[in-house]
């Protein structure tokens, strides 16, 4: 009789996977009007790929929803759209612009940040779907209001977000229940970091927009922060413009989200530059989080994601 192999062990990656997947299928059991939060960015991508291997072989139970603040990065755009196709799954896309024109966002400035503008479209998109949950891609390490955050994140029947009326979540037991018109926030990668996404996108080889990696890009230095110059963003008096080697550690609206110095341009290269990173990605990209700490948690407790 051949003695039984050893199982194999299981690697730290292995572990935030399995979890991962248990939350959406937890959150597909418990919720009936879910949609998956998919931007196009690393984090979503990564929350993508993982809810195909939740629900394999059949397609997902739920549509892919983007807020597009139309200050988007068209690469990233593109990404999400293929990645859609290639897929087959359904996407609804619903704009801020939209918001704007029926009176429902009211914008300081022309040129001003979408980022917050987000929350209204969003809530809207909840009502005018049905939504009762929505699967996410945000992690504890980003910045200090997401580090509050609980995995099953109860929002309100305005979709407000109170972190004091948060539910314990013990020996990883998640409480979905939910009041008529209340919505739940299910964040997957809760417990990742920053280095884990970048080893997870090595290992499974899921692919991402080229902006993620390094490339030529004019840009202006400003506030301590490489701002890319573009159509939104234009040089101001007294700017100068160098082309620089960037790669975008996060993505979000042109307006609000800077590049890096760098030259990394394999996923092996970025780790090693994620591994001496003194910043969080939120804090060394985000020009409205850099300004104001307590804007994230503000707008989350406006409705944001």
């Amino acid at each position: 009789m051949s003695a039984l192999k050893p199982s194999r062990r299981m690697t730290h990656l292995d572990v935030l996977e399995s979890e991962a997947i248990h939350i959406m299928r937890e959150a597909a059991g418990e919720r009936s009007k879910l949609a998956l939060l998919f931007s196009g960015g690393k984090d979503s991508a990564v929350v993508l790929h993982l809810a195909t291997k939740a629900f394999w072989p059949e397609r997902l139970p739920f549509p892919l929803l983007h807020v597009d603040t139309g200050h988007n990065f068209p690469e990233v755009l593109e990404f999400r759209d293929a990645t859609a196709r290639r897929l087959g799954e359904r996407l609804i896309v619903r704009e801020v612009e939209g918001s704007i024109l029926r009176g429902t966002v009211k914008l300081p400035r022309p040129d001003a940040s979408r980022n917050g503008a987000q929350s209204v479209t969003l809530l809207e998109a909840v009502e005018e779907f049905g939504f009762d949950a929505l699967i996410g891609g945000a992690r504890r390490d980003e910045e200090k209001a997401r580090a509050k955050e609980r995995i099953f994140s109860h929002r309100d029947e305005f979709g407000a977000w109170n972190p004091k009326a948060q539910r314990a979540e013990l020996w990883s037991l998640y409480n979905a229940r939910i009041n008529p018109g209340e919505n739940m926030r299910v964040f997957p990668l809760s417990n990742w970091t920053e280095r884990d996404v970048w080893a997870y996108i090595a290992r499974e080889g899921i692919a991402l927009p080229s902006i993620y990696f390094a490339h030529k890009r004019d840009v202006v230095r400003r506030d301590g922060l490489l701002m890319p110059v573009t159509m939104l963003t234009p040089p101001r008096p007294g700017d100068v413009v160098e082309k620089l080697s960037v790669r975008f550690r996060t993505v979000g609206d042109i307006t609000g989200t800077c590049p890096v110095a760098s030259e990394a341009e394999t996923v092996d290269e970025i780790l090693a530059e994620t591994e001496i990173a003194e910043l969080s990605e939120r804090g060394a990209t985000r020009m409205d989080d850099r300004v104001n700490e307590a804007a994230m948690e503000r707008r989350k407790r406006e409705g944001y994601f």
